[in-house]
């Protein structure tokens, strides 16, 4: 397999940090993906809960475009967004 993939198996245990605020969100594998019907990559769907006990956990997502994504390292995803072009949601 070529250098440059990566496995989603493998990205689910990044860590996702936005580098315009220095805020840290869980890993890739307790968040999701959006992808549309070509494809494409939308949308990150980030859980906007602080607490690590389920139970305790608000029901808070955030959307974050995928034109925001800088960077894919080798262990993180790098974001880049300020809070207005968030969109956040309870469900």
């Amino acid at each position: 397999m070529e250098d440059n993939i990566k496995l989603y198996s493998e990205m689910e245990r990044y860590e996702i940090i936005n580098i315009n605020d220095g805020d840290k969100y869980s890993n890739l594998g307790n968040n999701d993906v959006v992808i549309d019907e070509n494809g494409l990559l939308k949308f990150l769907i980030i859980n906007g809960g602080s607490s690590k006990f389920s139970f305790f956990k608000s029901n808070d997502i955030i959307e974050v475009p995928w034109d925001y994504v800088k960077k894919i390292g080798s262990r993180t995803i790098i974001i880049d967004v300020d809070n207005e072009f968030l969109k956040k949601s309870h469900i």
